[in-house]
């Protein structure tokens, strides 16, 4: 989805409808063609604010989660970063380790929590937390 709104109960229904990501009209043109790709590449990409409101409903529910306990250090810390809504670059370069390095642990952490997509991977990220 590309929208201008950015309401929680807009973002909720249009991931709850299945979209597989949720960006924000005014993304700059490179981060749009950068999400574009992580969509082609099996992911799904948010906007920043967005995701944070994502997080920020989740913590609001507090319902817990085991899975997430199977994740290592690295892989809880890329979980995080893909939660506050950073693109793969920016995780590499947080994390010092090549964009293929982070594409691994993203492919580790959704066999670990049973999932396909950036959006479920945070959704069940921040049911456990």
């Amino acid at each position: 989805v590309l929208t201008v709104y950015d309401e929680p109960s807009r973002i909720f229904q249009a991931l709850a409808a299945g979209a597989n990501g949720y960006l924000l009209k005014r993304t700059e043109p490179a981060e749009l063609l950068s999400a574009i790709r992580e969509l082609h590449e099996g992911g799904s990409p948010m906007s920043g604010s967005v995701a944070r409101k994502v997080v920020q409903s989740f913590h609001r529910m507090g319902t817990s989660n085991d899975e997430s306990e199977n994740l290592s250090p690295r892989e809880a810390e890329i979980l995080q970063f893909l939660a506050e809504g950073y693109l793969y670059k920016e995780i590499a370069e947080k994390c010092s380790i090549g964009i293929e390095t982070v594409r691994t642990y993203i492919k580790r952490i959704y066999d670990k929590l049973h999932v396909r997509s950036r959006t479920e991977a945070v959704v069940k990220h921040l049911k456990g937390t």
